[in-house]
């Protein structure tokens, strides 16, 4: 490693507490872009600097400056916003962001396209209805996710009130999202600097993530995350207490094995009265353990690795002064949504709705903004990429699911599609190097042919797509994950557990479209003919010699590739 500090490091440390020259660069008209420290800085407001890499060559041959726009993200701690907020994201997108709303894998709102001179505009819109983009990116704490299932209603309440008391605990403190996006006012003369007492001047080393669960559902991917709270339910069904998870992480890069997904640990048991502190706590000892030398190695995950848990628990325990009890039992059975109507205990109901890789444009953006207008309930974005239309009275049902099945929003009978996620990538992510989004549901309608042929149409089979090896949908803890390699060409990983608790392994490598389908074909066969009763397809692989069983952290990368590829061979 270098002994050096990382460049992002010197950019915040100069950055006068996140302000930079952004409010100075909004006032150049001659470039639709920032400055590339700016760039950094702005992703701790909510945004990423984007171009249309469907455009670039164009532009190119043109000697014209590239499509540049920027990507918003909203903060929504538990993915829960009003009939009004909706409404206000809504007419946002209409406005600003080409007429679409993004449902993202952290459980908010992703709106794309939006020019530099629409920024402020788009965020003092959300500012009046008491929604903000500050620190949905950037290396401090992101959007806290939970459960969003309403059917375990008095669990669900008690995650949704720590996602969002974790979640207000750890914003950045200081006033330069105020200042220049909403027009704040500034401190008097400048001479004094803003008290981050979490963060300080140079804020987390990288990126850092929490979520709430609530078991059987691990529908938030508990062990991908950097801190995670697992209720533990008493014989009455209230929350006696919270398990801690920490370490999780799917970012890695393609060739160095120096990088690599890795699943959380169990650190031990808090009671709610102590989950903040932990939270805080655990939060700090990155601040001043993680690499802030080499930025592929500064989270958390690899913190533990380095340092160990015992010790990492340890000095949690002394920053928060609370001593962490054992891990009490608990069993998830799956990560995906509950699809359907289901009936809270005051006898309302709440409707999951199936929007593809999250993606609301047309006459699905018409249909939820039509609900909105009259829903008197709430709406929750899950971390599946989907929404529920929550707290329905009966009299409103008939009408709110057949608004919804007419535009196609109820869920499929496929279970791969049902339990599908992808990607932005193309053509906006910077860092995309293979289609995801836009490539995904046809993939599905060539694999949901070769199942129905095996007779699997709806078995519940995890499939998960990125266009980059940085794992926003979570692509290694899918029974079925692919990352793109390069223009058209994926690797496939094969056998994570269906409920989230284990990562998946390398099976095959820079495969195209016919490649993945004629790959998984005789697995699927296989499948069909030898599984054993209630077995999922990622425990079958694994069972079948498809793939070896992986290990965490580092042994991700290894025994990789078929370890008998007996079912392959037919």
């Amino acid at each position: 490693m270098t002994d050096e500090l990382s460049r992002n490091e010197h950019i915040k440390d100069a950055s006068n507490f996140l302000r930079g020259t952004l409010a100075e660069g909004l006032q150049d008209e001659v470039t639709g872009a920032i400055t590339e420290d700016d760039q950094q800085l702005i992703k701790f407001h909510g945004m990423y600097l984007q171009d249309d890499r469907d455009l670039r060559p164009e532009r190119a041959r043109k000697k014209m400056e590239k499509a540049f726009a920027f990507m918003i993200r909203v903060r929504i701690p538990g993915g829960v916003v009003t009939p009004q907020q909706w409404l206000a994201l809504d007419q946002v997108a209409r406005d600003y962001a080409n007429n679409t709303m993004r449902l993202t894998t952290r459980q908010t709102v992703q709106l794309h396209g939006i020019i530099k001179s629409n920024l402020k505009p788009t965020l003092k819109a959300m500012d009046a209805v008491v929604l903000s983009t500050i620190a949905a990116c950037g290396d401090v704490n992101r959007n806290v996710m939970c459960n969003p299932n309403p059917f375990q209603s008095r669990a669900h309440a008690a995650a949704q009130d720590l996602a969002k008391v974790v979640s207000d605990h750890l914003l950045p403190a200081t006033p330069a999202y105020r200042e220049i996006w909403l027009d704040g006012e500034k401190i008097a003369g400048g001479e004094q600097e803003p008290d981050e007492p979490i963060y300080g001047k140079t804020y987390l080393p990288r990126k850092f993530k929490v979520v709430v669960a609530v078991p059987p559902s691990n529908d938030v991917d508990i062990f991908a995350h950097d801190l995670g709270y697992i209720a533990i339910l008493d014989k009455k069904g209230e929350v006696s207490g919270w398990n801690v998870t920490v370490g999780g992480g799917m970012g890695m890069t393609h060739g160095e094995k120096d990088t690599y997904p890795r699943t959380a640990d169990l650190m031990g048991f808090c009671k709610t009265q102590d989950a903040v502190k932990i939270a805080e706590a655990v939060v700090t000892v990155q601040r001043d353990w993680g690499d802030r030398k080499v930025r592929k190695h500064a989270r958390l995950k690899y913190t533990i690795e380095d340092r160990g848990l015992d010790a990492f628990r340890a000095e949690v325990e002394r920053r928060a002064g609370v001593k962490l009890g054992a891990p009490k039992p608990f069993k998830f059975t799956s990560t995906g949504d509950r699809y359907g109507w289901s009936q809270g205990d005051d006898g309302r109901g709440h409707l999951t709705l199936f929007v593809q890789s999250g993606r609301l444009i047309g006459r699905q953006m018409d249909a939820l903004r039509e609900i909105a207008r009259f829903h008197d309930g709430d709406f929750r974005i899950t971390p599946n990429q989907h929404i529920i239309v929550a707290n329905v009275p009966t009299e409103k049902q008939n009408e709110v699911e057949r608004i919804a099945r007419e535009v196609g929003l109820l869920a499929p009978w496929s279970g791969l599609r049902r339990n599908s996620m992808a990607c932005v990538a193309l053509p906006t992510c910077g860092l995309a190097l293979a289609e995801s989004e836009r490539y995904l549901p046809d993939l599905m309608t060539a694999l949901d042919e070769r199942l129905g042929a095996h007779g699997l149409s709806a078995d519940d089979i995890v499939i998960r797509m990125t266009g980059c090896p940085n794992g926003c949908a979570r692509p290694y803890l899918a029974e079925i994950g692919l990352v793109g390699k390069g223009p058209g060409r994926y690797n496939l990983y094969l056998g994570a557990a269906h409920d989230g608790s284990r990562l998946s392994k390398l099976y095959a490598e820079d495969v195209d479209h016919a490649g993945i389908v004629s790959t998984l074909d005789p697995i699927f066969k296989a499948y069909a003919a030898e599984r054993e009763t209630g077995e999922h397809f990622g425990e079958f692989v694994i069972r079948a010699g498809v793939v070896a069983k992986t290990g965490n952290g580092a042994d991700f990368h290894a025994n990789i590739g078929p370890k008998a590829n007996r079912v392959a061979a037919e």
